[in-house]
């Protein structure tokens, strides 16, 4: 997904940087699926916090995906997002939905 075009890389650090990629990608992904519900689980050990957002809702379907973040410090260290097949298709068609 082409959301920050000038990015050569995948990886962003600090707020500066995160904050228009999250920005972008909620205008991109504006749809019946971007309803952001979690159950309230999640795991951590410390040093690592991890939490779902489930296809299945109360509401219906959603963007399903899983976050887990390293802990450093009380700060956040490393941000990881993976997909589910229901957010992999909405990515897939927001490809060629251009950036408002």
């Amino acid at each position: 997904l082409v959301t920050l075009k000038d990015r050569t890389e995948g990886i962003l650090k600090g707020k500066a940087e995160i904050r228009p990629f999250f920005e972008a990608g909620l205008r991109k992904l504006q749809n019946d699926l971007g309803r952001w519900y979690r159950t309230g689980t999640f795991f951590s050990n410390g040093r690592q916090l991890t939490w779902e957002y489930p296809r299945d809702t109360p509401q219906g379907d959603q963007v399903d995906l899983v976050e887990v973040m390293d802990i450093a410090n009380g700060l956040i260290a490393h941000h990881r997002v993976y997909w589910g097949w229901v957010g992999f298709k909405a990515l897939v068609a927001a490809l060629n939905k251009p950036v408002p």
